[in-house]
């Protein structure tokens, strides 16, 4: 995918999880946040960020944050974006060419997937999960307590009781890491459940990106480690 008119900038505070305050072309500018996860190990004042200009002149924010460049890593954290890279990825027949029919957003149960996906023998869905936490090359999710989550992952063990097949998909929103860990520190509960999942059948998948200032794709499997 894609971004259009992006600027570089220096990144001063954010005051709340939508909006941050950053230097552009030597004037502070407001900018709305693309992700309301918690990111303090991103966001730190004086580091790169790069932001893209709205086309909207009418919005109340002229630009959106969707990087931020930590040490060698240059990290996406648009949380709309793994979404996108992974319908780009699954268009392309990489997880199996057998999927003719591939619908996002669709209900199963109590939950909304992400991805549904449709052959003439085999049926799936998908859910996809951005990822920006990253310590000494390992990665992991969530960065914070995420009920939703664990409910994920037990509605794709109810979807394998039904016949249907069930993928986890982790989008390291950045090159040259390790490995992906469930981040147990944060919510355990959610790596039981993930490793739970695993034994049931889920597919459990982690696939870095390459990553530009204006672009971001799926790029190779990352070994996942969830003991």
């Amino acid at each position: 995918m894609k971004y259009r008119n992006i600027k570089e900038g220096i990144f001063v505070s954010r005051p709340n999880r939508f909006i941050a305050f950053v230097i552009v072309d030597g004037i502070t500018q407001k900018c709305h946040v693309k992700n309301t996860g918690r990111c303090k190990e991103l966001l730190v004042p004086g580091v790169t960020v790069y932001l893209e200009e709205a086309l909207n002149q009418n919005r109340s924010t002229r630009y959106s944050l969707i990087a931020v460049q930590k040490g060698a890593h240059l990290i996406n954290m648009d949380s709309q974006a793994p979404n996108k890279v992974v319908h780009e990825w699954l268009l392309e027949g990489n997880l199996s060419e057998e999927y003719a029919r591939i619908k996002p957003e669709q209900v199963y149960g109590n939950s909304r997937f992400d991805f549904y996906m449709e052959s003439h023998e085999r049926k799936a869905y998908m859910e996809v999960k951005g990822v920006t936490l990253e310590e000494e090359g390992s990665v992991f999710f969530p960065d914070a307590p995420t009920e939703r989550g664990v409910k994920h992952i037990h509605e794709l063990c109810k979807c394998l009781k039904d016949g249907y097949d069930a993928y986890i998909m982790f989008v390291i929103q950045m090159e040259n890491v390790k490995c992906f860990k469930p981040n147990d520190r944060t919510h355990k509960e959610f790596g039981d459940a993930l490793r739970e999942a695993e034994k049931q059948g889920v597919k459990i998948m982690a696939m870095n990106c390459m990553v530009t200032a204006d672009s971001l794709k799926l790029k190779e499997s990352v070994p996942v480690i969830l003991n």
